[in-house]
């Protein structure tokens, strides 16, 4: 395992430096008021911040995931763990209609109002952190990179589960998944209009293949599911993957997939073999500002922090931050 972490840490140019375990790390629920087309909403996340931690990591989920994805209590699984172990602040936040975070009406929601929120969190923990990483999952990373592009006040990025050549045969499988969330019992609390979408109840493993179906993984991804709409598919599938709007980011990006993302990686999509094809790939979309790397982990599918070998990525991640950013 360790010889794939470092094969693929020198494609990117990265130096293997071993990062000092933290003491201590103190975790509390935050919620910020932002405002997006003019209404007032309220976008919530946990921060976990180690002693002496200087640098933090807000943390954005994919669709149909909120903050849990980045805190999963499996063994070695936990994203958010594993960063504030290297010394790293994180702020892991629920988009705005999902989660702890309010619901406005799902037409309001498109990526690039998501962004806006995003940016409106990174204003208010700026003043507490020297530096700031932006990271993303799938929506998330579309998010992230909108947000960084336009508004310049990030350090650096993290791009997850996210590429520029959609794989349409490997997406139809997962798109025929989507129901609407007030069909749903699991959202029978909400107040959500009939926009908004969720998964299909017993069908979370589609985000896992090719990966290995375990009912503890695949049962808490079921647990923790929630929702999208529509609308901010639309435009996180125009400006963060198939623009160069990335061209944008003025900022060291590592963006990282794995080998069996069945959304961005295939045949007539992207040769995810390596970090080398992925970054032969994905080079194009980005400017000469965003120092590009790559990572990719093999063999699992679109939601891997899921993976069993998800704390290589992790590892990977904490090399790229001290490198490129620091702590």
């Amino acid at each position: 395992m360790f010889h794939r972490l470092a094969a693929a840490a020198l494609v990117a140019g990265i130096l293997l430096v071993p990062a000092p375990a933290q003491a201590s790390t103190t975790c509390e629920n935050r919620t910020f008021p932002v405002t997006v087309a003019g209404l007032q909403q309220t976008m919530a996340g946990t921060l976990c911040v180690p002693s002496n931690a200087h640098t933090l990591q807000i943390l954005v989920p994919g669709g149909f995931y909120n903050r849990s994805y980045w805190d999963i209590p499996l063994q070695s699984r936990s994203f958010r763990q594993a960063m504030n172990d290297a010394g790293y602040a994180t702020l892991a936040v629920d988009r705005l209609g999902t989660g702890a975070s309010s619901e406005p009406p799902s037409a309001v929601l498109t990526a690039i109002t998501q962004a806006v929120a995003v940016h409106q969190v990174v204003a208010a923990m700026r003043p507490a952190f020297a530096k700031i990483i932006l990271g993303g999952h799938s929506l998330g990373s579309a998010i992230s990179i909108i947000e960084a592009a336009t508004y310049h006040d990030v350090n650096g990025v993290l791009v997850t589960a996210m590429g520029h050549h959609i794989n349409a045969p490997g997406i139809a499988p997962i798109a025929a998944t989507f129901v609407p969330a007030d069909l749903d019992p699991a959202f029978a609390t909400k107040a959500l209009d009939t926009g908004y979408l969720t998964t299909q109840a017993g069908t979370r493993y589609s985000m896992h293949q090719p990966g290995p179906n375990v009912s503890a993984v695949v049962g808490y991804d079921e647990s923790t599911k929630d929702v999208a709409a529509p609308t901010e598919l639309v435009d996180a599938a125009l400006l963060g993957t198939v623009t160069p709007y990335t061209k944008l980011v003025d900022v060291p990006v590592l963006s990282a997939i794995a080998g069996g993302d069945p959304t961005f990686c295939g045949l007539l999509a992207t040769d995810c073999s390596s970090a080398a094809t992925y970054l032969a790939a994905e080079a194009p979309f980005y400017g000469p500002a965003a120092r590009l790397q790559t990572y990719v982990l093999p063999g699992y599918g679109h939601a891997f922090n899921y993976a069993p070998n998800a704390p290589d990525l992790f590892a990977a991640v904490v090399v790229w931050a001290d490198r490129m950013v620091g702590r």
